[in-house]
């Protein structure tokens, strides 16, 4: 299976690591760290060297509480970052839900839309289909907005529900035109959802590659593998990379982390074993 972007037609035969470039000062895991351009185009050269497919440069904040920045702050936090990891000659996601970051970033030649919104906020799906760009996209599932998602998130079956919304949302792009090859499918982990919710998620998520689009999952350094293990953030590191065995496991095919190198080396281990699928 591939997933066609822009640029790229990304081989999913093998499991994709996604590294994570937060140019926000307020992230959950690493706000602040990477917020000026010098370091953020450091931190791409970084993850690459580390063995990272694809870089996923996103400027707004979806932590449990946080605020969104405007449209303008947010393109100024991403563009420099964008700019230097399209000459690196792998596929560029933008991580935004922004009519205008989409516009620009797709100007630029960026190769993926990673919306966490699944292109619901106004404008969004058209500045997509209107640009005639033919980039990838990856729809998320969310319960709520960012700033009350985990007030009191409520399923009578999560992974249905789940699925449901990415159902639906795959009609809605394939109605304007987006090709079934440019979508992958996020379950949405730690967006509106408890922990209890994302570990039945976890294990039941094979049930959502019955929808025909590969799964992008990301687990890396979340809340519930905190809550499971009783480590801090800065201490997530094999919890993540367990999480996205798992993940691996019940049939994702990209996994977005944070612990690029770590992430890499285990997937080489089970693909050496013959256990990745």
């Amino acid at each position: 299976m591939f997933w066609s972007t822009t640029r790229f037609r990304i081989d999913l035969s093998r499991p994709q690591v996604m590294g994570i470039v937060n140019v926000t000062p307020d992230s959950f895991s690493d706000g602040g760290q990477h917020a000026d351009a010098v370091s953020a185009q450091a931190h791409c050269d970084q993850l690459l060297a580390e063995g990272a497919d694809i870089l996923d440069i996103g400027g707004e904040s979806t932590r449990p509480g946080s605020s969104t920045p405007s449209e303008a702050q947010e393109w100024a936090r991403v563009e420099p970052a964008l700019r230097h990891a399209l000459t690196l000659g792998v596929p560029v996601s933008v991580d935004t839900s922004s009519p205008l970051v989409i516009r620009n970033a797709l100007d630029l030649g960026v190769d993926i839309v990673n919306d966490v919104r699944s292109l619901q906020r106004p404008g969004a799906l058209e500045a997509l289909v209107q640009s005639g760009v033919a980039a990838g996209v990856c729809l998320m599932h969310m319960q709520g907005e960012p700033a009350t998602m985990q007030v009191a998130p409520a399923y009578d079956d999560v992974a249905a529900e789940v699925g449901a919304f990415l159902a639906e949302r795959l009609t809605v792009l394939r109605a304007q035109g987006v090709a079934d090859e440019r979508i992958v499918l996020d379950p949405g982990y730690g967006f509106g959802k408890t922990v209890a919710h994302n570990l039945d998620l976890l294990r039941r998520q094979r049930e959502l590659l019955a929808l025909g689009r590969p799964l992008l999952v990301g687990l890396s350094r979340k809340s519930c593998l905190g809550t499971v293990t009783g480590r801090p953030v800065n201490q997530r590191l094999v919890p993540s990379v367990a999480a996205a065995l798992a993940a691996v496991a019940q049939g994702a095919q990209v996994v977005r982390v944070h612990d690029v190198a770590a992430t890499v080396d285990a997937l080489k281990v089970w693909q050496a074993a013959g256990l990745v699928r």
